[in-house]
C-alpha cells in the first residue's frame, strides 16, 4: 500500500466541526456499510487500478451464522465470508485510521490511484501476514513504514491488515443543504477591518500546517515567532492566498475550509464551511475584475467541486465530477485533486484524479457554468505553473506522466513521460545553464528528478521534453523547491523508509547539476528527541535567502522547524514550541500568492 500525506493520530478524522456531521458519520455511514452492498451499482462492483478488469456483479449482505467466540462483542459482518473476523469496534477504529492515513492514495472506495487498489479481490489473496509486513516496514516506492516509524502499533498494523480485506464501506453524499448547515460567518464583512490593523509584514508570514492538532501556526518570517495558532480542519492539506493578499484559505482533509483575515490585529478565522467528508484543494479567483470574488474547493468525497463567495465562503454552486475517464470507462469516484486559478481567463483549472480529466471552469456566470474538459492521463494529482504563469504542469501519478495545459488557449500542450509516481508539490522553476527555463518534479517511486523544458519560444527544441534527469537520495519524495533568487534546488524524501534519507535533505547547485547533490542533516540540526523526524517541504521566505524545513515527528514527540541560510547552506535558526505539533506543509504568503516556486 502506498499511503502518504502526513500521518495523523487515530480517532480524530471523523470529529466534524458540527454535531450533526459527527452524528452522520457515526450512524449513517455505519448503516450504509450494511445497506450499500445490497444497492445496485453502489458497492457491488470493484474498480481496480488495472482497468482491464472491471467486475460488476453485486452481492447481498450475509451474516455469519452460529455463535461467536466473542460472545459479548458486537461483530462486524462482511458480505465476503473470506474476510478476516473483526468486531464492530475494530472496524470503526480501522475505518477512521484508513480515512486519516490511506484514503488519499488508495481512494475512499479503495479502488486505487497513487497507491494500488485495496479491494478484497486483491487483499484477501495477499493474506493478513503479508499485508502486516508491508504496512509495518513500507517500501522505497513511497509506502511509509507505518509500524517501524512508530506511527502505528503492532496491534494497529494487524487491525489495518484485516480491515483492507473487508468490503469497502461507502460514505454518504454531501449536498448543498449539508454544506449550508456547516457554514459559519464568524465576523461579518461589514465588521472586519477596512485596513491592515497590525504591524506584521503579512507577505512574509508562514502558514504552517500542524497536522495532528487540526491547526495552522501563523509564524512571522522575520522574528520567527508564532503570531497565532488558528483552529482549522483536521490535517490541513494546503494554504492558499487571495489575489489581494488579504485572505488566507486553508482546507483540511476533513473538507473543512477556514477563511483567515490577515488584516486583523491578530489574524484569525472569519468564516468556515465543510464542503464534503474528505478534501484536498482550495483556490481563489485571480482574473482581473474577479480578484477575491470567488473561492473554489474540490472534494475527494463526494467527488465534486464547490464554488463559494470569496469573502464569506457562502456556497453557490456544486458540480459533480463523476463520469467517464480518459479510456471512456465510467468511474464513480473521480476525486478533485489540485486546483489553480488562471490569470488569462476567469477560470479555475480543476483536476479530476481518477478520470484524468482537466476542467477549465469559467466562473464569469456561475449560474450558467461553461466548462471546457481536456483529456490528460490518470491519476491527476498535484502541480504548478511554469515561470510565465501561462502553462500548468500537473502530475498524473500512476501514469508516470506530467500533463501540460496552456491556460491561455485552454488546450492540452503535452503529455510527458517522467519517473515513477511523480509528486512535484507545485514543482520548481529555474533557468538551466544549458536548456534554459525548466520546471522540475521529484518522484515518490524512485530517486529520479525530471527537468522539463518550458520555453517554446527561445528554446523550442527543448520545450515540453525531459531535458535532464537527476538522481536524488531515493524514493519517497513529496516536494521540490527553489526560488528565483537562489542557485539551490532542494529535494525532500520524507516517505523513504531509510531514516538517514527521510531525516535529511538533498540540495543541488543549479549551476553545477552534474556534480550531484549534497546532503544536509536537518533532523540532527533540529536538536530534538526521539521520533520519526521526517524532513518535509522546503519553503523559502519572501526574500529568497532562507529555506524553512519541517522536522515532523508523531504527535507525542517533539517536532521543530529548521531554518537554513540559502547561500551558505548553514543552520540559521531552529523554531521550537510545544504548540508546534506535527508541523508539515509551510506556505509563505508572498510566494503562495504570486506562484513563486
Amino acid at each position: 500500500m502506498v499511503m502518504r500525506h502526513f500521518p495523523p493520530k487515530t480517532g480524530k478524522a471523523m470529529n466534524m466541526s458540527n454535531k450533526g456531521g459527527k452524528k452522520m458519520i457515526k450512524s449513517k455511514w455505519i448503516t450504509n456499510v450494511i445497506v450499500a452492498a445490497a444497492l445496485p451499482l453502489s458497492m457491488g462492483y470493484v474498480l481496480a487500478q488495472d482497468t482491464t478488469k472491471h467486475p460488476t456483479s453485486g452481492a447481498e449482505i450475509q451474516y455469519q451464522a452460529g455463535g461467536s467466540p466473542l460472545a459479548n462483542v458486537e461483530m462486524y459482518n462482511d458480505a465476503n465470508t473470506k474476510a478476516p473476523m473483526m468486531s464492530k469496534a475494530e472496524f470503526d477504529q480501522a475505518r477512521e485510521i484508513y480515512f486519516q492515513r490511506c484514503a488519499g492514495c488508495h481512494g475512499v472506495l479503495r479502488k486505487g490511484a497513487t497507491g494500488k487498489a485495496l479491494t478484497p479481490d486483491k487483499t484477501i489473496a495477499s493474506g493478513t501476514e503479508y499485508l502486516k509486513v508491508f504496512i509495518k516496514y513500507g517500501s522505497p516506492a513511497g509506502m511509509p513504514n507505518w509500524g517501524t516509524s512508530g506511527e502505528l502499533t503492532d496491534a494497529q498494523v494487524d487491525l489495518m491488515a484485516r480491515y483492507v480485506q473487508q468490503t469497502p464501506p461507502q460514505p454518504p453524499e454531501f449536498s448543498m443543504k449539508d454544506m449550508e448547515a456547516t457554514w459559519k460567518v464568524i465576523i461579518p464583512v461589514a465588521k472586519r477591518p477596512t485596513k491592515k490593523m497590525n504591524n506584521f509584514d503579512i507577505s512574509n508570514i508562514f502558514s504552517v500546517t500542524l497536522r495532528d492538532s487540526g491547526e495552522v501556526a501563523l509564524i512571522d518570517g522575520g522574528s520567527k515567532k508564532i503570531i497565532n495558532i488558528v483552529k482549522t480542519g483536521y490535517a490541513v492539506h494546503i494554504s492558499r492566498v487571495s489575489e489581494s493578499g488579504r485572505y488566507l484559505f486553508v482546507i483540511g482533509r476533513d473538507a473543512r475550509i477556514n477563511l483567515i483575515d490577515l488584516w486583523m490585529p491578530k489574524p484569525d478565522n472569519v468564516a468556515e464551511i465543510k464542503i464534503g467528508l474528505e478534501a484536498r484543494s482550495v483556490e481563489t479567483s485571480k482574473y482581473k475584475g474577479y480578484e477575491d470574488k470567488y473561492a473554489v474547493a474540490g472534494a475527494y468525497w463526494p467527488p465534486q467541486f464547490v464554488i463559494m463567495d470569496g469573502d464569506t465562503l457562502k456556497p453557490r454552486k456544486i458540480v459533480s465530477t463523476r463520469g467517464m475517464d480518459v479510456n471512456n470507462e465510467f468511474h464513480p469516484e473521480p476525486r478533485v485533486a489540485s486546483i489553480v486559478a488562471s490569470k488569462f481567463h476567469p477560470e479555475f483549472v480543476i483536476n479530476a484524479k481518477e478520470t484524468g480529466k482537466i476542467m477549465m471552469v469559467n466562473y464569469s456566470d456561475i449560474a450558467n457554468l461553461k466548462i471546457t474538459t481536456l483529456d490528460a492521463a490518470k491519476f491527476l494529482h498535484d502541480g504548478g505553473m511554469d515561470s510565465t504563469g501561462r502553462y500548468f504542469l500537473v502530475a498524473a501519478n500512476a501514469s508516470d506522466k506530467i500533463a501540460v495545459v496552456d491556460t491561455k488557449e485552454d488546450k492540452m500542450t503535452a503529455l510527458i513521460n517522467v519517473g515513477k509516481v511523480p509528486h512535484p508539490g507545485r514543482g520548481a522553476n529555474f533557468k538551466h545553464p544549458k536548456f534554459g527555463p525548466v520546471w522540475a518534479t521529484s518522484d515518490l517511486g524512485d530517486e529520479g528528478i525530471s527537468l522539463i523544458g518550458t520555453d517554446p519560444v527561445k528554446h523550442k527544441a527543448q520545450a515540453w521534453k525531459v531535458v535532464s534527469t537527476l538522481k536524488g537520495q531515493g524514493g519517497g519524495s513529496l516536494f521540490i523547491k527553489t526560488h528565483p533568487k537562489s542557485k539551490n534546488l532542494w529535494v525532500d524524501t520524507p516517505l523513504n523508509p531509510d531514516a538517514k534519507v527521510s531525516q535529511s535533505i538533498a540540495v543541488f547547485d543549479i549551476n553545477n547539476l552534474d556534480k550531484g547533490f549534497a546532503v544536509l542533516p536537518i533532523a540532527e540540526w533540529a536538536g530534538i528527541g526521539e521520533g520519526a523526524k521526517r524532513i518535509v517541504q522546503p519553503e523559502y521566505n519572501k526574500a529568497g535567502d532562507e529555506v524553512w524545513f519541517s522536522v515532523w515527528s508523531a504527535k507525542d514527540k517533539e517536532s521543530a522547524i529548521v531554518v537554513v541560510d540559502d547561500k551558505t547552506r548553514k543552520l540559521k535558526a531552529v523554531i521550537k514550541d510545544k504548540l508546534l505539533i506535527t508541523p508539515t506543509g509551510k506556505f509563505n504568503i508572498n510566494n503562495t500568492q504570486h506562484d513563486i516556486y
